[in-house]
């Protein structure tokens, strides 16, 4: 079971993170390192040539990882993104895109992941993420 609920995800969110409302982003579960996001894929996430922009994408896949990380060591705020890579597979059709993340690591001071982004209703994913995450040394240890 996750240590935050979604909704105390999404108050941390709206709080302290609130380019990710105008985003469109929202949380649909967490689990014990794991956490599923989903971006609306609105017109405004649509670039030239019909698909999803990667910025948008990229922002999906970070959160979604600070989600992930939340989820095992709870609401610490500071947590931040030291590192991320993004591998763009193959187009997004310009609909909503669900990102699957999990913790492959946990340490006391940082925690490494993976996403996996999915256009809506299809298998096969559009990008695939990796990215690691500085924990503050002011908490308890996993």
């Amino acid at each position: 079971m996750s240590v935050v609920s979604v909704a105390e995800f999404d108050r941390i969110v709206r709080a302290g993170l609130p380019l990710v409302t105008v985003f469109g982003i929202e949380t649909l579960e967490l689990g014990p390192g794991t956490a599923r996001l989903r971006l609306s894929g609105a017109r405004e996430h649509v670039r030239p040539g019909g698909t999803v922009a990667g910025p948008a994408l990229f922002a999906l896949a970070d959160v979604a990882l600070y989600a992930a990380v939340l989820s095992r060591i709870g609401p610490v705020e500071l947590a931040v993104t030291t590192s991320m890579t993004i591998n763009f597979l193959r187009k997004p059709a310009p609909r909503p895109v669900i990102a699957e993340a999990r913790l492959l690591k946990l340490g006391r001071r940082l925690a490494y992941g993976e996403v996996l982004l999915l256009s809506d209703g299809e298998a096969d994913p559009v990008a695939h993420a990796t990215g690691t995450y500085s924990i503050p040394p002011d908490r308890p240890s996993p």
